[in-house]
């Protein structure tokens, strides 16, 4: 209901204005005493030993997280981990600063309920996220670190980006996410194929032992995070590339370039498409992509999950743990005890004990 309030006063500004407003304003209600405690009480959801996951070494009290992009700068971590979620993206980030693309930037489509943004990694820089998670005393929900490269850096260094990232990150990421499939960096899809894949993330790999070793901790599970367009023959080789690297897990999908059903007229803007339209095709990417690896490669859904079937639905198809961010601006931190409610009934129906019962389901 608070957000359903606001939301109209919201959608009147500027989108990335609005941004900035929710994301400073939870930045700051957090530091206020008792505020965190409230934010729990208000959106946080209640534990259930059902929809538990435990992955990479973690546990996730339920399988809903917050994707990258909402928190850029890791300035809301300690608010955004009380509304409700199960762990969270921070990023992207990259070594340096910039200042993204120019202005407008982000558009909103809501009769489509989606999402058009062309921001280009716009961030503070790796040095300001590891000094600003560095005063936090724990993490109560997983926290991972998406990382990626500066628009300046041509792609045959991109590694060294990368590497910059963890080297500057490891101590305050639970996990890493290397990006490697924003539209909205010249060539940066590129990257996702061919030897330059195997390239980078043997090159992520080899830092992540490097900082393992240097901190005396074991290495940080890493995640590669795809785009939905790509072909079955792509997708098989980008498989086949992240479980050679040794990589623990992938996320699909990213924003897509498609606009394949839009009705508003900002379908005509550059940029990512990210919220409903995509339900369907990240959910072909998960069912995919888990038929590929018989399931042995944990999958992260992201893309158009709006209902608790929406999520479900991933889950069925392969994913382990889902994603949210487009929906959060169009419902709210509500939409978060809606899905995990949505979760419980559709286990009791489907006659499973356990969410992790229902992972890849739908294959067999």
């Amino acid at each position: 209901m608070l957000y359903q309030m606001a939301k109209p006063f919201l959608f009147k500004m500027d989108p990335e204005a609005a941004h900035h407003l929710i994301i400073d304003g939870m930045s700051t209600s957090a530091k206020i005493p008792g505020m965190p405690s409230l934010l729990s009480a208000i959106w946080g959801t209640k534990s259930s030993p059902e929809l538990a996951v435990d992955l990479f070494g973690l546990h996730f009290s339920h399988p809903v997280g917050l994707a990258a992009g909402l928190d850029k700068n890791a300035k809301a971590v300690t608010g955004l981990s009380r509304v409700g979620l199960s762990f969270m993206e921070v990023g992207t980030v990259t070594p340096k600063g910039q200042a993204g693309n120019d202005q407008p930037r982000l558009f909103r489509l809501p009769p489509d309920e989606a999402l058009i943004n062309r921001m280009g990694f716009n961030n503070e820089g790796a040095d300001v996220m590891a000094g600003r998670l560095s005063k936090l005393s724990r993490h109560r929900i997983p926290l991972a670190v998406n990382i990626g490269k500066n628009k300046v850096t041509p792609n045959e260094n991109a590694a060294d980006d990368y590497r910059a990232c963890v080297q500057k990150l490891f101590p305050y990421g639970d996990f890493f996410v290397v990006n490697i499939s924003s539209p909205n960096t010249p060539d940066l899809r590129a990257l996702q194929h061919g030897d330059e894949l195997r390239h980078l993330l043997d090159a992520v790999k080899d830092e992540m032992g490097k900082q393992a070793e240097k901190h005396g901790e074991l290495p940080k599970p890493i995640l590669v995070k795809i785009a939905p367009d790509n072909t079955e023959d792509q997708l098989a080789y980008m498989a086949e590339a992240i479980q050679l690297s040794g990589m623990s897990g992938i996320i699909a999908t990213n924003t897509t370039i498609s606009r394949d059903g839009l009705t508003h007229k900002n379908a005509g803007e550059t940029g990512g498409l990210s919220g409903r339209p995509l339900t369907q095709r990240s959910t072909e990417i998960i069912r995919s992509l888990y038929k590929i690896t018989n399931g042995k490669l944990p999958i992260i859904g992201s893309g158009g999950i709006f209902t608790a079937d929406d999520a479900y639905e991933k889950i069925l198809a392969g994913a382990s743990l889902v994603e949210v961010y487009t929906a959060m601006i169009y419902k709210g931190p509500a939409l978060l005890k809606e899905i995990h409610a949505g979760l419980l009934r559709r286990l009791k129906q489907d006659g499973f004990t356990r969410i992790t019962q229902a992972i890849g389901a739908g294959h067999r």
